[in-house]
């Protein structure tokens, strides 16, 4: 009984060992733009508004295509429509007779078709409902070049806390191996109890700052799931490097600012609102016309008594005709829904006029980032190379006896903090190239 509990305990383990293998994710950058731009909550949602803006269209064409509809209605009468001016009443003293005739079942059935043939609200709506599926589309762009920008981001940030805690762990084995090197030499009377306490302060501040990095790891891979719209359970593994081994040209700010114009997505709906509220204007001018249309009906009617329907007449009546409807008065409504309207189509132009003024700026702010982190990142490349070759000369010499532990614990930081900043440095020339991409409406 024990061996078979032994074997179905190891039988589970390995099991789960199994499905947590098999649930882990190998996941390059692209793979994981590609998982956002398919699964990505957001950008479905702004899928399906193209979607209700074509509907929309459908509607707004509707006001230019006939309508027919069907009526049918049947009463039955307690008592009878009168009839004035004959009948079996006594009239005199200046009252008029009346009479009730005909079945107390009454049933008629109409079919009613109308042809607008002049509308002025049709064609500024069916415009205007067509620029609102090209700005649904825009905002779709928008929302997939923000959206896989910034799991470009969040993907980098998991890659530099990924190569930090290497960083720091190897900082920890280094300081470690101190503290192993000073209590030897403490034990054989050749160092100080102070050099011991320092190698063990050191490792101790080194430790609750790798705990850190290690729960930022898990935060940030979540934040990358939620955008990549997979499970939080899902196990994900980063393939790609945050190394750099080239350099791609920064284009100049005229560069950025023509391509943010033509490509960003946020500016195309900017501009894109002054023609939406220019129709605005024409609808809203639009209500105060008459609406001219030909109108037809066809009606069948018929009256019987005890529902007898089956020995019942049905006589026809139709006719064809024009009808206008001129709005003569509103309660003022029409006026204000045009001073709306001309008011909305002054702030779409404050709000275009203000937004190329602010890109201005930004592409002046994103042009200089990408200039200066890369330009601190050729300097923190040779700043690297130079801590690590100093590192491997004074641990050399440490321990041929000639430096001491100071001199390679300060060595030993210089190298730390080189690498962090190489890192930091990376990270930023990359985001920057990220800001620089995504302003000019670009995601590759």
């Amino acid at each position: 009984m024990k061996n078979m509990k032994s074997l179905n305990i190891i039988l589970l383990l390995s099991a789960g060992l199994a499905f947590s293998v098999q649930a882990q994710q190998k996941l390059s950058l692209q793979e994981a733009v590609a998982l956002a731009r398919e699964n990505n909550p957001e950008i479905k949602v702004s899928n399906l508004e193209v979607e209700r803006s074509r509907q929309q269209k459908i509607i707004s064409r509707s006001l230019f295509l006939p309508s027919v509809n069907g009526a049918a209605q049947a009463n039955h009468f307690f008592q009878l429509t009168p009839f004035f001016g004959f009948g079996s009443t006594p009239g005199g003293e200046g009252k008029i007779p009346y009479g009730r005739f005909g079945g107390q079942d009454q049933f008629n059935a109409a079919l009613i078709a109308s042809q607008p043939l002049f509308n002025p609200l049709a064609y500024p709506s069916v415009k205007q409902s067509g620029l609102r599926e090209k700005e649904s589309q825009l905002a779709l762009q928008g929302k997939q070049v923000n959206t896989l920008s910034l799991v470009k981001q969040v993907y980098l940030q998991v890659l530099v806390l990924d190569e930090r805690i290497k960083l720091q762990q190897e900082s920890v084995t280094r300081n470690q191996r101190a503290l192993q090197d000073a209590r030897s030499l403490f034990i054989q009377g050749k160092g100080l109890r102070v050099d011991t306490l320092r190698a063990y302060t050191s490792v101790k501040n080194l430790e609750p700052e790798l705990l850190k990095l290690h729960y930022e790891v898990e935060t940030d891979k979540l934040r990358l799931k939620a955008l990549m719209g997979v499970d939080s359970l899902q196990t994900i593994e980063l393939t790609d490097s945050l190394f750099l081994t080239s350099f791609e040209p920064i284009p100049s700010e005229e560069e950025v600012y023509a391509a943010a114009k033509g490509s960003n997505p946020d500016l195309q709906v900017v501009a894109l609102q002054q023609q939406i509220t220019e129709q605005q204007v024409k609808i809203a001018n639009g209500s105060r016309l008459p609406v001219v249309s030909a109108v037809g009906l066809y009606q069948v009617n018929s009256q019987t008594r005890k529902l007898d329907y089956a020995n019942a007449y049905y006589p026809t009546s139709s006719y064809v005709g024009l009808q206008v409807a001129v709005p003569l008065f509103t309660g003022f409504s029409n006026q204000a829904k045009v001073k709306q309207a001309n008011i909305g189509k002054e702030q779409s132009a404050l709000k275009a006029k203000d937004a190329y003024e602010q890109l201005r700026a930004s592409v002046h702010q994103v042009v200089a980032g990408s200039h200066e982190s890369l330009a601190r990142l050729k300097t923190t490349v040779t700043v690297k190379e130079a801590a690590e070759l100093s590192y491997n000369i004074i641990q050399y010499r440490y321990k041929k006896g000639v430096s001491s532990r100071l001199e390679l614990t300060d060595a030993e930081l210089a190298l730390s903090t080189a690498q962090s900043n190489y890192l930091e440095t990376v990270y930023d020339y990359l985001s920057a190239r990220i800001a620089l991409e995504r302003i000019m409406g670009r995601v590759q």
